[in-house]
């Protein structure tokens, strides 16, 4: 059984991918990842925020008591005395490079060019195989345009494409006027990639403290339905690869994104959930899948079913509403 897929111009032993989440930040933790199955792992994020308060921070290390006396330059803390995330997060690359024999793809998660294109060569330098560009944005100024916010997708792709030669992905949210039209933009761009799709946090209202919570809620099968539909219909459309996320649990799930045209699925909440020997548990019933249906390969399996290749392509798009409203079954509850 060949389970083997090409991603990002990498050769991956199977399409099981473990996505950015805590369980990449302890060396100990993607070894297990890497011995349960996993063909690569995608590290956890390294924030905008992070390279941005590490800048604040490291200049009011260096400013502090500098106007008091003319002694006070020899306050200037040493630079290894500062520990700073950025330069952690690249250690922990070189550190994952040297401990698993995994493809390492480390992952950037912020919604500006800013700081990005330099934190790019320097993961490049560290050693990861390929980065992914998680753009966390919401676009919640009144006066920003549509246009505006794709412009700026664009922009940071092409910033960091300009100054790295490894493969780029960008992980995208599906909130686009004409999600197809973006993402034939962002392939042309330069993607190597795409990551459909981002799961945005959803803020709550605490009744007892008044305040606004972050409450992050781990996805379950039914979220799957959004990335299938459009790696379906983008499959064959664009020369980028695309990874599947959110919402696959199951040696199913995994077989259903194949078919619609994944190159990978990348997998999070599961392995929160049941830890790393999850993995093999998907691999072991995705093999026994194919084996009783009679496929060779995951290539054979890849596209099968996207919206080219399908019988009825507008079963992705709006007549299959129709059709789903129309037979869903009512049942009337009996009186008396």
């Amino acid at each position: 059984m060949d389970l083997s897929t090409n991603y990002l111009g990498l050769k991956l032993r199977t399409p099981l991918v473990p996505s950015a989440s805590p369980l990449s930040e302890e060396i100990d933790s993607i070894k297990r990842l890497e011995d349960a199955g996993a063909s690569a792992v995608v590290l956890f994020s390294l924030f905008e925020e992070e390279l941005r308060n590490d800048r604040i921070e490291l200049a009011q290390h260096l400013e502090h008591g500098t106007e008091s006396f003319p002694e006070a330059l020899t306050y200037f803390p040493e630079p290894e005395d500062l520990k700073l995330g950025p330069e952690e997060y690249l250690k922990h690359i070189a550190r994952a490079k040297a401990a698993v024999n995994i493809p390492i793809i480390a992952s950037l998660n912020g919604s500006s060019v800013g700081g990005w294109t330099d934190y790019a060569e320097q993961i490049e330098q560290a050693g990861a195989d390929a980065l992914e560009l998680n753009i966390y944005y919401i676009p919640a100024d009144i006066d920003l345009t549509g246009g505006e916010v794709e412009q700026t997708y664009l922009e940071i792709l092409r910033a960091v494409k300009s100054k790295v030669k490894i493969p780029v992905a960008v992980k995208l949210s599906p909130f686009f006027s004409s999600f197809a039209n973006m993402a034939k933009r962002l392939d042309e761009a330069g993607a190597n990639g795409l990551v459909l799709f981002n799961r945005f946090y959803q803020p709550d209202i605490n009744l007892e403290t008044l305040e606004i919570n972050p409450n992050i809620l781990l996805s379950t099968p039914m979220a799957m339905r959004v990335p299938l539909r459009w790696v379906a219909i983008l499959y064959g459309q664009i020369k980028a690869s695309l990874a599947a996320t959110s919402g696959v649990h199951r040696a199913s799930d995994v077989l259903k994104m194949l078919m619609a045209g994944a190159d990978v699925t990348q997998l999070c909440s599961v392995l929160l959930r049941h830890g790393a020997r999850q993995l093999a548990v998907l691999e072991k019933d995705l093999v026994a899948w194919m084996e009783e249906h009679e496929y060779e390969s995951v290539e054979q399996l890849k596209g099968s079913l996207s919206q080219r290749n399908c019988e009825d392509p507008s079963a992705f798009e709006r007549a299959q509403y129709m059709r789903a409203i129309s037979t869903y079954p009512v049942h009337v509850p009996r009186i008396g």
